[in-house]
């Protein structure tokens, strides 16, 4: 889907806030780098609790291939701003990484693609407002 794009040759970075999705899906970043060539980072909130995680694994099917999947998405770093945020990455060194999650977060500790992305998908599943001030 990336690469059939007609955006894919202005793609840089392709940024995904956490590494599993609906219900514990992970996404292979080395998989998905590897495919298109574009490096992946991996914005996370808060550090992932991995026992928790694969506690949960294990009521689901194919827990030890997801869980496989999401230890491939490498090191959790850190950085430290106004509040601690971290991140995985694939295809890029750490001070790119970072280079690019503190020029991107410019209204809050979120990149602004991530907090833009929140809310578009906030306003399709829960519509517009209502227009009361």
């Amino acid at each position: 889907m990336i690469k059939g794009s007609k955006y894919y040759a202005q793609t840089r970075i392709i940024l995904l806030d956490g590494v599993t999705y609906a219900g514990f899906n992970p996404v292979d970043i080395t998989h998905i780098f590897e495919k298109t060539g574009l490096p992946i980072l991996i914005f996370m909130r808060s550090c992932p609790d991995f026992k928790k995680i694969k506690l949960a694994l294990t009521h689901l099917p194919d827990a030890e291939k997801r869980w496989e999947i999401i230890k491939r998405a490498g090191v959790i770093h850190r950085i430290e701003q106004t509040n601690p945020v971290f991140f995985q990455a694939c295809g890029l060194d750490k001070e790119s990484a970072v280079s690019i999650i503190r020029i991107t977060s410019t209204h809050s500790n979120i990149p602004e693609p991530l907090r833009v992305a929140h809310l578009i998908a906030t306003g399709i599943v829960l519509g517009e407002s209502t227009g009361k001030a």
